[in-house]
Order: structure tokens, then C-alpha cells, then sequence
């Protein structure tokens, strides 16, 4: 299989999230709110892998450009447990820059496959 950064990225950090998750049951007994953030941050990667077994490019954009929008609510998230101080700043700084990383690689890659889409047509 090809090697992929985002591919790569969005699995480790959805590996992030998930022992995220186990502490913020375990230790914090907050399971709600850290369901919702299991979610989505999980669903980052499970839509990345998706795309890269779509039928043709625009299948590809459609299926990534699902995950933008699941990333969107990961950062939403991880901010309400910011500021409700669920969680440290440090905590939040390290997942929120992973999150926003990922963000930019998700961004960068759907123009890119759109902007070859575009030249071939």
C-alpha cells in the first residue's frame, strides 16, 4: 500500500485521541463530552482511509472532504474542554496543534486534488 503522510498523521493521531479518551474517562469521569471527541477525532482517519479507496478523483474529494468538517469539531471539542478546564492548556496545545495540522494537510490536499481535476478537464 502506499505510503501516505496524511494517512500516517491522521491514524496516529486518532491513536492520540482514543488514549486521550481512556484518560478522560479514567481519571477525569467525564464520558460525554469525550465520547463526542472519540468521535470525531477518530473519524479524521477513518475518512482518510476511505478516500484512498475511492472509485476515481472526485470520488476521492468528496470522500476527504468529509474529514475537514470532522476535524473542525475535534478543535471545537478540545477548546470546550479547554475552557471548561477539563483539561490543562498543555494538553489542549498538544492535541489542538496536531488537530490544526492536520487541518492544513487535509486543506492542501483536496486543492490539490481539485486543481488536477481541473487541468485534465
Amino acid at each position: 500500500m502506499k505510503q501516505s503522510i496524511l494517512k500516517d498523521k491522521s491514524k496516529a493521531f486518532a491513536l492520540r485521541i482514543v488514549k486521550f479518551y481512556n484518560i478522560l474517562c479514567n481519571d477525569r469521569k467525564e464520558f460525554v463530552m469525550s465520547k463526542q471527541l472519540l468521535r470525531c477525532g477518530t473519524s479524521i482517519g477513518a475518512n482518510v482511509a476511505e478516500a484512498f479507496y475511492a472509485e476515481n478523483e472526485p470520488d476521492f474529494i468528496h470522500k476527504l472532504s468529509i474529514a475537514p468538517k470532522e476535524c473542525g469539531e475535534t478543535l471545537y471539542w478540545l477548546n470546550l474542554f479547554k475552557d471548561s478546564t477539563i483539561i490543562s492548556s498543555q494538553e489542549f496545545l498538544s492535541l489542538n496543534t496536531d488537530a490544526e495540522e492536520l487541518m492544513k494537510l487535509l486543506t492542501s490536499s483536496i486543492k490539490t486534488v481539485k486543481g488536477r481535476l481541473n487541468t485534465n478537464n
